[in-house]
């Protein structure tokens, strides 16, 4: 018996009445595996919402997708996929063990208005006993800190757990990645590698050694972004041309809190609000 696979990398875009007269300016795309923290669900829906915003059980203004139970890397695409699919203007990623502070929406509108950067991400730590931030210039040289909180620092490296992206970039990734598979309890679903978690490992002949090169999904979708000259493509080149090191904004005014299952926040000494 063959399986019917969904592709939902090329699904077309939803053009019924219920957008009408609406511009779909907002995807609020975030990966879960579906277990969250109550004060996750207090600061993601006590957010203060921008004036001409709507707000309610059916998102008007914005909309929201929670693939749960992915591979970090895997859920991003679907969230890609589908907020590119659908028309929307910019993709706004809240991981489900990012808190962002109560004013994260009014300050992600002024980015949105304004168009000035195509990436804005948040500022937020790892877990555990010595949180570092996760900032960074280069790679293998550690978090960068030359910054004071409240500062906007350019980077080349960011997290994915609270940032807003502009879709021309995504639609730019989105349209030239390859198609994979992912199998879900639905059946198959075809969708594109926007992000990929990085695994390799090979042997050296010529040094005699195995080498292995591992990552995480933020980073290496970084690294396409300027290796694959994607603001050039998506229209962004004066931005490029300005920032050619460090194209990433980071706004240390947006202090977030990593959260995990027991309810302990990183960094645990600074408040969120």
């Amino acid at each position: 018996m063959k399986m019917k696979i969904r592709n939902q990398a090329d699904m077309k875009i939803d053009k019924s009445d219920v957008w009408q007269g609406w511009k779909k300016n907002l995807c609020i795309a975030v990966p879960t595996t579906g277990l969250v923290r109550v004060e996750w669900m207090m600061a993601r829906f006590g957010q203060v919402i921008p004036v001409n915003w709507a707000n309610g059980d059916v998102f008007q203004y914005f909309d929201m997708y929670s693939p749960m139970g992915w591979a970090v890397a895997d859920a991003r695409n679907f969230c890609v996929t589908h907020s590119v699919n659908q028309g929307f203007e910019w993709t706004l990623f809240i991981d489900h063990d990012t808190i962002p502070p109560p004013d994260t929406f009014l300050k992600i509108n002024k980015y949105m208005r304004e168009k000035k950067y195509p990436v804005v991400c948040g500022l937020y730590y790892c877990k555990g006993s010595m949180p570092e931030p996760l900032l960074f210039r280069g790679r293998g040289t550690s978090y960068f800190d030359k910054w004071k909180r409240g500062d906007k620092v350019m980077v080349d490296g960011i997290p994915m757990g609270c940032t807003l992206i502009h879709n021309s970039l995504l639609k730019v990734m989105h349209d030239s990645s390859e198609l994979y598979t992912c199998k879900t309890l639905a059946g198959p679903q075809v969708v594109r590698r926007v992000f990929e978690t990085p695994r390799q490992a090979w042997y050296d002949p010529e040094e005699g050694k195995y080498n292995m090169k591992v990552g995480t999904e933020d980073l290496f979708w970084c690294d396409r972004v300027m290796n694959e000259k994607v603001l050039e493509k998506a229209g962004w080149g004066k931005f490029a041309k300005k920032h050619p090191k460090y194209p990433f904004l980071i706004d240390t005014s947006i202090f977030c809190q990593h959260i995990d299952e027991r309810g302990v926040m990183y960094p645990a000494n600074v408040g969120i609000r």
